[in-house]
């Protein structure tokens, strides 16, 4: 596996392989990998002749300066993970080299960050599409592949990529779970012990909404999910809420066209995690 740290060399390795005729399959991560990670690499490798993945701890992104510093990061152990499931290139560039001749952009996101996680992290989802697209800029990948727990930013990053014409391809990828149901994520390696067993409610507050859907209005779905975490000290809720799968606008009454999502963020001790859940109903 190559490895790159000047954005140079990244555009360099990307145009042989396009004037090669090969396509390109880019993963964008903050480190910290899991197996959730590798299903992303799987997927493009799966659809791609060469993936090269980039990581970089965005800071733009971050609305507290403790957060930021306390993000896990474990280059080594990431570096190897890539290695055995058959990564092609790794881009780590640093802050200075990424931003360098390049000033931050206001898009025009669609009002998709109107709610959830956008009044939650002011900024923050500018921030993820300023360095997206700088890291595009620099590998130009035909396709990007990118987890649906992330479920705003995947829709924002949709928005924007129609919306200015960009030529890569954006795919979404399922979330994958814990045995327990716990959606994994990075941030899941600062919960301790008890923090773990109290962060599978998450799944199943989600799992109760849907239920729920089944036979009530969006409301009362709802208050079955805030019921399920309503019990634990140690899981305090920024939002739980159903939204228009197609807007992630809130719902007050079902869609005709029959798919919402819900919506889950919640701080379990110091740790803050997301999740989300498709309905179809």
């Amino acid at each position: 596996m190559e490895v790159f740290s000047a954005p140079q060399e990244a555009a360099a390795w990307s145009a042989n392989a396009r004037w090669k005729g090969l396509r390109v399959g880019f993963v964008p991560t903050m480190g910290a990998l899991h197996a959730g990670h590798a299903s992303l690499v799987g997927a493009a490798l799966r659809t791609c002749d060469q993936v090269v993945v980039s990581i970089f701890v965005n800071p733009l992104q971050f609305n507290d300066p403790e957060d930021l510093a306390r993000y896990p990061r474990q280059p080594r152990t990431d570096h190897e993970l890539l290695e055995q499931v058959g990564c092609h290139a790794l881009f780590m560039p640093s802050e200075k080299a990424l931003f360098q001749g390049l000033g931050k952009r206001t898009f025009d996101l669609g009002g998709l960050d109107t709610h959830w996680e956008g009044p939650d992290r002011p900024g923050h989802f500018q921030g993820v599409v300023n360095v997206v697209e700088r890291l595009f800029l620099y590998t130009r990948p035909d396709v990007a592949y990118f987890g649906e727990k992330d479920r705003q930013q995947l829709a924002i990053i949709r928005h924007v990529a129609k919306e200015l014409h960009w030529p890569e391809r954006i795919v979404g990828c399922p979330t994958l779970r814990e045995p327990d149901g716990l959606a994994m994520s990075s941030r899941n390696m600062r919960l301790d012990p008890d923090e773990r067993r109290s962060a599978t409610l998450l799944h199943q507050a989600l799992l109760a909404v849907e239920t729920a859907a089944r036979t009530s209005p969006p409301a009362s779905a709802r208050e079955a999910g805030l019921t399920v975490l309503a019990g634990d000290p140690l899981v305090h809720v920024d939002h739980l809420g159903i939204a228009d799968a197609l807007t992630l606008e809130p719902l007050v009454q079902w869609p005709a066209h029959g798919s919402a999502v819900v919506l889950l963020a919640a701080r379990v001790g110091a740790v803050r995690l997301i999740d989300n859940l498709s309905l179809r109903l």
